[in-house]
């Protein structure tokens, strides 16, 4: 599958250190050939021992080790090699695998030790469109005028279509839009234009979670398999896994399962006939990635999985569940599963990575992990939700899901991703349909959220970052 959520691909972004300063290009080129033969031959010391202090100060050895035999052996060895740029001491390579092909980031420094190294999805370059896209956004301030800039780079590609963009800071709301619904409908998003949010619906199913937990109804260290059927349960492999894995990404629950056909007559629409008896039937004989509990890998599945536990729970549906406990009580109005006949009128048109258009998608089993729909003004009223701090139902159940439950690379509550900076954690989710991409993110200390989402399958994380770092 290409993509539910970009995490599924970014395998370990390690460092990338302010301090790296190469020579030359020739420098890197040396140290990425040595690193490649070491990767082919499976020996992950044999590139730690080239990493330098910093690399070291931010990247332990047994951290490292662990990322690069789950993530990249498995992937193969090297086939074919691609330089593609060097800028500021930081070299890339387009790097083939068997089944994937990945960008390779790689700086050294003055004596030539590793101090950047990352891996990353590739994605090929785009051109720019040839006339200037259409945007809501004012330039009267320096933040429009920054924003506009971060902005641009994005939707003057010419596979991206709509931009929506909103900005929580200093207790006031900012929403600029870009770029059209529709391609050639010259009709700009706006604050009630519904767009598919991907995997940011997992932060939805983590609070949902966290509500059952504060109800009694479940524990966060119950074994899964309290709440499946004897027939699934009796799997050796599974029994280890608690509920809290599900939501964190620990499980060792593979990715996908193997009985979701990706290449079938729905190609395009790769959940809409994935089933909760298939899911169980999968769960019966699978087995894992990794012992339960030990390391991250980002599960789609496991997230689907809890929310089909949670809908055994409570007896209700999943968008019953979002509806009653979340988007209720904040008057998100336009945040659903299944889009009412006026919905489907303010709903984008959506575009693949090449710009062409696609199927929006359905679900069944696997909507927990991704088929929500939502608005900018939604997803603002949901994020100051979560800064809250409030003493209500809700807002006890979010501050479940910022607790810190893997303590690791990367660091991981319940749903949310955290992100640790200088002026306290920043908790994200990202995510992306074969032709949508998402990104929400919001910080307590600061009181500052952000809120992208794009009708095109081209990720919006360089932007989200690029206003993070804006708003800092």
């Amino acid at each position: 599958m290409k993509r539910l959520l970009h995490l599924s691909f970014i395998l370990a972004v390690l460092l990338i250190s302010s301090s790296c300063i190469a020579q030359s290009a020739h420098n890197n080129d040396q140290a990425f050939i040595k690193v490649r033969n070491f990767f082919n031959e499976q020996q992950a010391d044999s590139v730690y021992n080239m990493t330098g202090e910093g690399f070291r100060t931010h990247v332990s050895r047994d951290v490292f080790v662990n990322i690069v035999e789950t993530k990249l052996f498995p992937l193969g060895k090297i086939r074919d090699v691609e330089f593609l740029s060097y800028k500021a001491g930081i070299s890339n390579y387009k790097v083939t695998y068997p089944s994937i092909v990945l960008e390779m980031i790689i700086g050294v420094d003055k004596e030539d030790r590793i101090e950047a190294l990352a891996f990353k999805q590739y994605v090929k370059a785009v051109a720019d469109k040839n006339y200037f896209v259409p945007s809501s956004n004012p330039r009267q301030t320096d933040l429009d005028k920054r924003i506009d800039t971060v902005a641009r780079q994005y939707i003057n590609k010419v596979n991206t279509v709509g931009l929506s963009i909103g900005i929580l800071k200093d207790g006031k709301i900012a929403t600029y839009e870009y770029g059209e619904t529709k391609r050639d409908n010259k009709q700009l998003p706006g604050n009630k234009t519904i767009f598919e949010i991907g995997s940011v619906t997992k932060t939805f199913t983590a609070t949902l979670l966290a509500w059952y937990v504060n109800e009694k109804k479940l524990s966060l260290s119950d074994p899964i398999t309290k709440y499946l059927p004897d027939s699934v349960a009796a799997n050796p492999a599974i029994q280890s896994i608690t509920v809290q894995m599900l939501s964190n990404h620990t499980s060792g629950l593979p990715p996908l399962p193997d009985n979701l056909v990706l290449n079938g007559p729905d190609s395009l629409n790769p959940y809409k006939y994935y089933s909760k008896d298939m899911m169980y039937s999968w769960l019966k004989t699978c087995s894992l990635q990794s012992k339960p509990g030990e390391a991250y890998a980002y599960s789609n599945f496991a997230t689907a999985l809890l929310g089909n536990i949670l809908e055994d729970i409570s007896h209700k549906s999943y968008e019953q569940m979002v509806r009653e406990i979340i988007c209720k009580p904040l008057n998100m109005q336009n945040t659903i599963l299944h889009l009412t006949t006026t919905q489907e009128k303010d709903f984008v048109h959506v575009y693949n990575e090449e710009g062409n258009s696609t199927p929006a998608w359905d679900f069944v089993a696997f909507a927990p992990a991704g088929a929500l729909h939502s608005t900018v003004s939604d997803l603002l009223l949901y994020a100051q939700a979560n800064m809250k701090n409030g003493t209500d139902k809700l807002s006890k159940a979010m501050s479940l899901t910022h607790k810190i439950t893997y303590d690791k690379t990367p660091k991981v509550a319940l749903g949310w991703h955290i992100m640790e900076t200088a002026n306290q954690p920043i908790y994200w989710h990202n995510g992306g349909t074969y032709g949508s991409s998402s990104y929400l993110a919001f910080q307590p200390s600061r009181q500052i959220a952000v809120v992208i989402l794009s009708n095109s399958a081209e990720s919006v994380d360089p932007i989200a970052l690029n206003i993070l770092r804006l708003l800092q």
